[in-house]
């Protein structure tokens, strides 16, 4: 599926992404500054996204929230990268990575 991210200077990276494979991973193939250092326990900020608003996930679970409420850029369209697991509804979408 196509995915597409945007760069903090506003540059746009296209990038394919396979269903069941984290959006971090995709990512991280298509050459984007998102860590994943604690290989998605959760326990690091290091793989934020902003997801568009209405974005067809499900929503973070406590430990995701309590993660990205410690991040300074976070906002209320943040989420941790390592959680989300692509299926084809999220075919198209376009994921901004902050600058911190």
């Amino acid at each position: 599926m196509r995915l597409s991210f945007v760069r903090p200077d506003g540059s746009v990276v296209p990038a394919e992404g396979r269903v069941g494979e984290r959006l971090l991973d995709a990512a991280q193939r298509a050459g984007l500054p998102l860590e994943g250092t604690c290989n998605g326990f959760m326990a690091c900020g290091t793989c934020h996204v902003m997801l568009p608003e209405g974005t067809p996930v499900p929503p973070p679970t406590g430990e995701e929230e309590d993660m990205v409420d410690l991040l300074p850029d976070a906002t209320r369209r943040s989420r941790l990268s390592c959680q989300i697991v692509l299926d084809a509804g999220l075919g198209g979408v376009v994921v901004t990575v902050p600058a911190a």
